[in-house]
């Protein structure tokens, strides 16, 4: 089975630079969704950083990230969802295994107005909320349930975890995450789409939101890919990657969006050579153009926040091909590299192709002056 899952990631770079999207699985539609993005939180995992990204350089064993939700409209219905919910901002009433992580200091915050309140502010009203899509069950991704009104649905993938603590000691929920709400779960074992080698399914039959089975961080994860106009789309990743270095450079990526020179010129002499290497650098020159492969991996150390390390680089891997191409805008939950540029609530994301916002940022993640820069010792 592993051995076909390399062999399918293969092929699937094999696909030519400029790949149509119909080329990645994706069938033809002019049905579209509109997604505004928020920026729910920050918070800081103190000593943490190598449970997320590998290798971890003296003095970046702390990472401050920040935590992403989506409201989308899916316009043809005029259905009003959301993808991810950020975290609650009382974390001392989460199930003790995370809440215990607040309580120790590991993971610390400033004070924050949750999704329900930032939506609200904006005009938007939590009965307008048809449903929830939960990329997987962890605590900044669910927010508190409790706060919707119950004709609000929650979807998961089927494989999700939804026992409860504390009859069920090692689970992430608790009867208020789901009581009150009706759950609908896909199947991808039933998914009659295979779209960048990740079985699909295209939840409104439209082909304007599809559901994808990306494994690795948690079981039952999964991705958005949001159709924003009949060629262009947006991949909402969520937790298939923390840091933009597990993503690139990769593939065409670097073809296909060339480094500013300003930024490449500083690149080259903070990316520190004793711990990232290419085929054209030099001791204190690092040259980003010759790397082949992402600068970071997905953390498999023993704590990792990856349950299966092997299956995450999979599924990041066929995100990355997604990320080479011009129609395709990757986002996940808690990319530091973008909060400057992002544009947030009430603005749409939608227009990010003809904006340019891709090529603003992409390339963000190695500027020595960013927040998610992590590659020379503090």
């Amino acid at each position: 089975m592993l051995s076909y899952s390399f062999a399918l990631v293969a092929s699937v770079f094999a696909l030519p630079a400029l790949a149509g999207f119909q080329d990645f699985g994706i069938p033809a539609s002019s049905s579209t969704v509109d997604i505004k993005a928020f920026n729910v939180a920050n918070f800081t995992l103190n000593n943490l950083a190598a449970v997320l990204v590998s290798p971890v350089l003296p003095g970046r064993e702390s990472i401050t990230l920040p935590i992403h939700a989506y409201l989308i409209q899916h316009q043809p219905s005029n259905t009003t969802f959301m993808f991810d919910l950020g975290m609650r901002n009382d974390p001392q009433n989460l199930p003790p295994g995370f809440a215990g992580l607040f309580d120790n200091k590991n993971i610390t915050f400033e004070p924050f107005k949750d999704i329900t309140e930032l939506l609200q502010e904006g005009g938007v009203s939590l009965d307008s909320i048809e449903m929830v899509f939960w990329s997987h069950a962890h605590f900044d991704h669910i927010g508190d349930m409790s706060k919707f009104p119950q004709s609000t649905k929650i979807v998961v993938n089927e494989k999700t975890n939804l026992t409860i603590f504390p009859d069920f000691a090692g689970s992430d929920l608790q009867a208020s995450d789901l009581s009150g709400h009706n759950v609908e779960t896909v199947d991808f074992e039933k998914a009659k789409l295979v779209i960048s080698g990740m079985p699909a399914v295209d939840f409104f039959g439209d082909g304007s939101f599809y559901l994808l089975d990306t494994p690795g961080h948690l079981v039952g994860h999964m991705t958005g890919l949001a159709r924003v106009t009949p060629t262009s789309f947006i991949v909402l990743g969520a937790d298939a990657m923390h840091h933009a270095g597990e993503l690139r450079p990769v593939g065409n990526f670097l073809n296909n969006f060339p480094c500013p020179s300003e930024i490449l010129e500083e690149a080259s002499k903070a990316i520190s050579t004793d711990f990232f290497w290419s085929t054209k650098s030099a001791p204190g020159s690092f040259d980003l153009p010759s790397r082949a492969q992402p600068l970071f991996s997905v953390s498999d150390i023993a704590g990792s926040f990856y349950v299966d390390p092997v299956a995450a680089t999979v599924s990041v891997d066929r995100i990355a091909v997604f990320d080479a191409d011009p129609d395709f805008f990757v986002l996940f939950t808690h990319d530091a590299s973008i909060t400057g540029v992002l544009p947030y609530f009430p603005q749409s994301v939608s227009d990010w192709q003809k904006e340019g916002l891709k090529e603003r940022s992409v390339w963000l993640f190695i500027d020595p002056e960013n927040d998610a820069f992590a590659f020379s010792p503090a």
